[in-house]
């Protein structure tokens, strides 16, 4: 039987205690995180929650990566369609990201929520949801240029620090790292912060989630 993409919670297979959400923001990163998380990280009876957070106005997709969008003014029918255009594109993204979820038959539900603030509303829905961990990538969300130094983008990096679960980041291989990004990716497990100030921890994660 093939999972339902947008199986409610409370229809959720009801040994699947443990909730595991993946945040996607539709790039190659988030691609190669869900991917990961199929292949290293999931194991039977959990239930995978697909977390994406669409921003209000499409006007603020370039910000963070995702859709290169050329944007003009234009009238309210105008910009509605582009609305309604922008969202249909988004399902439809979320949807292609969910296969190997549903290769693998592991359950799953797609949850797409608003926001004009990405960092705070992925850290509120965390709590909301009751996630037991999330992972994602660490450079799709309103990342740094690519080929910098810096491990991060700014909504990991975010995330790693406000959100209440541990956090999974997921390097995305660059060029660098063999021919054609065949290296192994580079994974750490993150608690999450007690204080806004006090320095992330990061753990040895590159071996599969233990039993």
């Amino acid at each position: 039987m093939q999972p339902q993409k947008n199986l409610p919670e409370s229809d959720l297979p009801p040994l699947a205690s443990i909730k595991i959400g993946i945040a996607v923001d539709l790039s190659d990163e988030s691609a190669f995180a869900v991917k990961w998380a199929v292949h290293h990280y999931l194991r039977p009876g959990d239930a995978v929650i697909l977390v994406h957070v669409r921003p209000t106005s499409v006007l603020y997709g370039a910000d963070w990566g995702s859709v290169d969008l050329s944007i003009v003014e234009t009238d309210e029918e105008s910009q509605k369609k582009l609305e309604d255009d922008f969202d249909t594109f988004t399902v439809s993204k979320a949807s292609d990201l969910s296969q190997p979820l549903v290769e693998a038959q592991i359950p799953f539900k797609i949850h797409i929520v608003k926001d004009h603030d990405m960092k705070e509303r992925l850290c509120l829905e965390v709590e909301r949801l009751g996630l037991s961990a999330v992972i994602m990538g660490s450079r799709g969300f309103g990342a740094r240029k690519r080929g910098s130094d810096e491990p991060l983008g700014s909504v990991s990096d975010y995330c790693v620090r406000h959100c209440v679960c541990p956090v999974v980041v997921v390097r995305y291989p660059d060029e660098k790292d063999g021919a054609g990004g065949a290296a192994e990716p580079a994974v750490s497990l993150v608690s999450a912060a007690k204080d806004e100030e006090a320095e992330a921890e990061y753990d040895d994660a590159t071996n599969d989630r233990g039993g």
